[in-house]
């Protein structure tokens, strides 16, 4: 008898992680799609007094003030980008529960992309939000590149 092959907590981890990450990109995407044309600063007004906030603080008023400079073709733009990346996330987790090699590389590749950045922008100003992403993403690098041959098929031609 073999014994049962090693859970790999660590995998689903990602899994989950990419999964929900692409269907949270997703549904930005198609909420930004809903505004391409709209007012932008009257949307932001009412999400505010939506949320409770008072739109007439400084910080609301100024971004606004930006919004209103926003053209429809920008927020079509940046809501195909954040389509095709949270498509990008969903592929990736897909691979990755099929363990297929391909996905574990493209993992490795897209979490060791964003640490330059990550690590950037603490340096000029430092968050702990940007400072968990990088611990996440240097993880996962480092989960799936020490644990690729145990983890994922890969194909060998020849």
């Amino acid at each position: 008898m073999t014994p049962p092959k090693p859970r790999a907590v660590g995998l689903y981890a990602i899994i989950l992680f990419k999964a929900a990450k692409g269907v949270v990109l997703l549904a930005l995407a198609f909420g930004v799609y809903s505004l391409v044309g709209d007012d932008l600063a009257a949307a932001l007004d009412r999400l505010l007094r939506v949320v409770r906030l008072d739109p007439e603080r400084e910080f609301f008023e100024a971004l606004a003030t930006r919004l209103a400079d926003v053209t429809p073709a920008t927020v079509g733009w940046f809501a195909t980008g954040t389509l095709l990346y949270s498509l990008f996330s969903l592929v990736e987790a897909v691979g990755l529960l099929f363990r297929a090699g391909w996905a574990g590389w493209l993992a490795i590749g897209e979490s060791a992309f964003f640490i330059p950045i990550e690590v950037h922008h603490l340096v000029g100003r430092f968050s702990i939000v940007v400072l968990a992403i990088l611990v996440v993403n240097v993880w996962i690098v480092l989960y799936l590149y020490r644990n690729r041959n145990r983890l994922l098929h890969h194909r060998h031609h020849g």
